[in-house]
């Protein structure tokens, strides 16, 4: 299984990117790159019609993959902007997270992981123009990750790794059931991204027949 793994922070030393540089030799079962947000332009819409090449790069290895796996920090209590700003990328011209499952995880310094900023970004990914299929199963958030990883850059709690594996294990069922069935493409996947869409612009119409009703009173 083909995965593209994505650091979300842009920080030299990030422990999300070590969370991910284990998963990479740990799960070996599955070929796993790693790209990071680190050297990905601030969004901006005056680009349009000639994208940055860090982008399309990786756009083109997200396209390429069976899925993709997110590690998200947290600042603030969200998402980091260089995360943020790169998910506006890839919902901007290119869109090649639309219907790609994917996973997410983190690590930070707190004791309650990433938890916040996870999400928050369940929310992004699953907004008209991105359309990931985002996995539901278990969450995996890695608390205290200053000490959670011994002198070789792997997770010292055996405890810790085992529920990792679960999880890992549970995402990768579920991407081989998108792939046997073709479901990154098929009709079913993009039906209910569009019934989302419509329930999201029939909240949206009631939302202002309320306001005209309340401005008649």
């Amino acid at each position: 299984m083909k995965i593209l793994a994505i650091a979300g922070s842009s920080a030299k030393k990030s422990n999300n990117f070590k969370l991910l540089t284990f998963m990479k030799k740990h799960f070996t079962d599955h070929d796993i790159t790693i790209e990071s947000v680190r050297g990905i332009p601030l969004f901006n819409e005056n680009f349009s019609g000639n994208m940055p090449a860090p982008v399309i790069e990786l756009a083109t290895e997200a396209e390429k993959a069976d899925a993709v796996i997110i590690a998200c920090p947290e600042y603030n209590h969200s998402v980091s902007s260089a995360l943020k700003s790169t998910i506006e990328w890839l919902s901007y011209e290119l869109h090649p997270l639309r219907g790609k499952p994917v996973m997410l995880v983190g690590a930070s310094t707190y004791p309650q992981g990433s938890s916040r900023a996870q999400t928050h970004l369940r929310d992004i990914l699953n907004s008209p123009g991105i359309d990931a299929i985002v996995f539901q199963g278990d969450e995996f958030l890695l608390g205290n990750a200053a000490t959670a990883f011994d002198d070789d850059g792997a997770i010292a709690a055996a405890g810790t790794v085992t529920f990792l594996e679960k999880c890992v294990a549970q995402f990768a069922e579920f991407v081989q059931h998108f792939i046997d069935e073709g479901c990154s493409d098929c009709t079913a996947v993009e039906n209910a991204v569009a019934e989302r869409q419509e329930r999201e612009k029939s909240v949206e119409k009631d939302g202002e027949k309320d306001e005209e009703r309340a401005v008649t009173k």
